[in-house]
């Protein structure tokens, strides 16, 4: 079968679509639930769907907040953070958060949710949520395009310094993702993917270039 030649654009040209296509192919993306307290104690919530973990030794997590937005300012104010795991059960709930909220306003309290205090951070975490990352600021990177102008982005870098699982979503000592159910972005500005058990592929990863080469033998075979 002949393949159709691609639809190209240059972005710095525009797409020529209805919507930008760029969120909707760079997707599903996790969402950070991001927690923060300002110099004065006072909580913000609000999720970022630029998020993600960045490495696993030690563990950090990066989100990035398009302006300086209360998340951006209060982590760099207090050097901490909470990623807050979620869920579809949570979903109304965070959606609810991301509204425009004047600063000062906890959208924790606002949204009906339970504040629970944070162990190697001041920063509350989210009681309902299957998991929770507290975080130290590392540093934040202000993005510029490459002819060297801000583009007003900033990456948040955080090292996870203390984390809860709700002991409901530990199966065999192994933290259940599928049953956790997270809920991730998926394109256009209401548009979201589910997670579930039956969405979760296993797949062996090859240990030797041979396995890869037996692998993809196997897969030719079988088409």
């Amino acid at each position: 079968m002949t393949r159709a030649e691609t639809y190209f654009y240059e972005p710095a040209k525009g797409h020529g679509l209805p919507h930008d296509p760029f969120k909707a192919i760079v997707a599903p993306r996790p969402i950070g639930w991001i927690g923060s307290r300002d110099a004065e104690g006072r909580g913000n919530l609000a999720p970022y769907s630029f998020f993600n973990a960045m490495c696993d030794t030690p563990p950090v997590v990066a989100f990035s907040s398009a302006g300086r937005k209360d998340s951006l300012r209060n982590i760099q104010a207090t050097g901490e953070f909470v990623a807050n795991f979620a869920n579809q059960r949570l979903a109304a709930a965070m959606n609810a958060s991301s509204a425009p909220f004047a600063h000062g306003e906890d959208e924790l309290a606002i949204t009906g949710l339970t504040p629970a205090p944070g162990r190697a951070v001041s920063v509350p975490h989210v009681a309902e949520a299957a998991a929770a990352l507290e975080c130290r600021l590392l540093q934040v990177l202000e993005l510029k395009d490459l002819d060297g102008r801000s583009t007003d982005h900033f990456v948040v870098f955080g090292q996870v310094v203390g984390v809860h699982i709700d002991p409901a979503f530990l199966n065999d000592g192994l933290f259940d993702t599928g049953a956790a159910g997270p809920i991730m972005r998926a394109g256009y500005l209401s548009d979201y993917a589910a997670v579930g058990r039956e969405q979760i592929v296993k797949l062996k990863r090859p240990k030797s270039a041979e396995e890869g080469r037996d692998f993809v033998r196997r897969e030719s075979a079988s088409d």
